[in-house]
């Protein structure tokens, strides 16, 4: 039996109330009837339904979370695979908007999509300026070793160690804070080298990019030494006031943490569950 979706439940919920009301007001006119939403009325999740897609504007540049698969060019990634499976809770299609950063939130804005599905950080600046679904992906800060390092099981462990970290980087900041020397790199390709190859005693850096470097490399000689104690999280993103089309998106994401879904996307990107 095929599951019914998000709307198909919304629609057995309200179908006796809306019957009794369609009875009740039997005497009004087509035009009545016809009447369009109030001004100001929030029509995020109707309007999605209406036109049978939910817009979702991502870089497309972002692996692993969107970007363009190697020989198919299908764009792919944590976040776009469920983005579409919210979708679908929907019932409607997902449409991609590949869009640049910087312009992203602009986009947003001006309506030209209806969420965000780009590893946005939740944060008190943000959520005053536009609404939130449910986190999708929680991360840490990590110290990366090697695997047979024993000096190193807490970031305390780093004071008078080196680490290889950006300059430009808040993990630089946190290191540095932790008392390590630091031995500035341009990213995490040549930090993680400088680990491996024991030129440095460990870098800090974001649990997710870990994840994915060890997914996709195997990374046998490297472990995580330590971890911080809070997370970051990182939602869907709307319009401020889109609180109808955030909570069906919220229930959808709920059904997709119930029957495994949003874990297997883990897996498949990350080799574990990041969605709680």
């Amino acid at each position: 039996m095929t599951r019914p979706t998000v709307l198909s439940r919304r629609i057995s919920a309200v179908a006796l109330p809306l019957t009794l009301a369609a009875v009740l007001a039997g005497c009004s006119s087509a035009d009545d009837s016809a009447e369009s939403a109030a001004p100001g009325a929030d029509t995020s999740l109707s309007d999605v339904l209406d036109a049978g897609e939910l817009v979702v504007a991502t870089e497309g540049t972002y692996r692993p979370f969107s970007f363009h698969e190697d020989g198919t060019g299908d764009l792919v990634g944590y976040d776009v695979e469920i983005a579409r499976a919210v979708a679908a809770e929907l019932g409607v299609e997902a449409a991609f908007e590949e869009t640049q950063w910087d312009a992203i939130f602009t986009g947003l804005d001006a309506g030209r999509f209806d969420m965000i599905a780009n590893q946005v950080s939740i944060t008190p600046e943000r959520e005053a300026a536009y609404t939130f679904s449910a986190p999708y992906t929680y991360s840490s800060g990590v110290v990366v070793v090697r695997a047979d390092d024993e000096t190193i099981a807490s970031f305390a462990d780093l004071d008078g160690k080196t680490a290889a970290q950006s300059l430009t980087s808040n993990w630089r900041t946190l290191a540095e804070d932790s008392g390590a020397r630091i031995e500035a790199v341009e990213g995490w390709a040549q930090s993680v080298a400088l680990v491996e190859q024991g030129r440095v005693d460990a870098t800090v850096n974001d649990e997710l990019t870990f994840l994915d470097y060890r997914k996709q490399t195997g990374a046998e000689g490297l472990k995580i030494a330590a971890t911080t104690t809070d997370q970051s999280r990182s939602a869907f993103a709307f319009r401020a006031g889109s609180t109808a089309l955030a909570e069906a998106v919220d229930e959808a994401l709920a059904e997709l943490a119930a029957d495994g879904t949003l874990a297997a996307i883990s897996a498949t990107y990350f080799g574990q569950d990041v969605s709680q």
